[in-house]
């Protein structure tokens, strides 16, 4: 069993409560605190890792990213027990790797997605609100992203159906996000966060999952990774910095409803609609951002180009934008 601190906290005695008789816990271990190449080798060089039959994977993305590497370099499956409803990792056949000093380093990929991944609303509920509210950020990126970059290509069986999982994602969010937030706040599972989170964590993974890579991002995460050079962004969420990034995305294909429409609920629901919000300035850090952004593979596959100056002009089409007092959200 490998986890974050907090996560096994949470977790750990309800997990091992359900174990079968006859399975055996080698140990719990911590897993370094970063999804790097160098916590992957620690954990797959421990004896405890080696001699185990299969790998749990206790908390966050990664925790699972992290645990998924070491699964595919030593060739144990994998089982995922997300502690909270942050993003689709526990569900995904992709890793996002960072560097000791926590810039995006790259992607992993592992030859198949987890094992199984086990959803526990009632431990994601108690979980600190943050976690939920960026996972919505997260997740509201999956439609738009996915639907942008496939454009115009003649997809196969296995990706048209993978987009059109991805469609499911936006009204969804938009319906039940504002109540689940709510009820998280209570600390109370409910309906409204099993639709979130299955959203958050099942259907964006099983995207992921069908289609090629070519389609599983795009300009939103771009946005993120462009953030994640500056030492200031290190502790803000992955997903909230996204949710922005999708209000860029929207500017620059003009596709202006949708904006409306995803603005006000982020606005209603305190995700960023501003760089102010994420403490980021439209100088240095903006300037920062794009040139770590402009080297990500997330915007070369797309239906046009997507230039520098094309990716700031949307950038400060969404800080400059005034909300439109008609368009309703749902």
């Amino acid at each position: 069993m490998i986890g974050g601190e907090k996560a096994l906290a949470a977790a750990e005695q309800k997990i091992t409560s359900a174990i079968a008789t006859g399975i055996e816990l080698t140990d719990t271990l911590w897993y370094g605190g970063n999804s790097t190449y160098e916590n992957v080798d620690t954990l797959a060089n421990s004896q405890a890792v080696q001699t185990a039959d299969v790998l749990f994977a206790v908390g966050g993305g990664r925790v699972c990213d992290t645990v998924k590497v070491v699964g595919e370099k030593i060739g144990k499956p994998v089982f995922t027990f997300p502690t909270i409803g942050s993003n689709c990792s526990p569900v995904t056949a992709v890793c996002v790797m960072y560097t000791e000093a926590s810039e995006m380093q790259g992607l992993f990929f592992p030859s198949k997605p987890p094992t199984h991944a086990f959803i526990d609303t009632a431990i994601i509920a108690a979980a600190p609100d943050k976690y939920l509210w960026a996972g919505i950020g997260d997740a509201l990126s999956k439609q738009v992203e996915s639907s942008f970059s496939a454009r115009g290509d003649q997809l196969n069986h296995t990706d048209g159906l993978g987009i059109q999982i991805g469609k499911m994602c936006t009204d969804r969010l938009l319906d039940y996000g504002t109540q689940a937030l709510k009820d998280s706040a209570e600390g109370k599972s409910s309906y409204a966060i099993e639709q979130v989170v299955s959203e958050i964590i099942v259907t964006t993974g099983l995207v992921s999952v069908l289609v090629v890579n070519d389609y599983n991002s795009s300009l939103a995460h771009s946005f993120y990774y462009g953030t994640t050079v500056l030492k200031k962004m290190e502790e803000y969420l992955h997903g909230a910095s996204v949710s922005y990034g999708v209000l860029a995305l929207l500017k620059l294909d003009q596709q202006e409803e949708l904006f409306e429409r995803i603005y006000q609920f982020m606005q209603e629901n305190k995700l960023p609609v501003s760089l102010a919000e994420m403490k980021l300035n439209t100088t240095s850090d903006l300037s920062a951002i794009l040139d770590k952004a402009m080297t990500t593979n997330d915007i070369v596959h797309s239906p046009y180009e997507i230039t520098r100056a094309m990716f700031e002009q949307a950038i400060m089409a969404v800080e400059t934008h005034k909300v439109d007092e008609k368009v309703k959200i749902g």
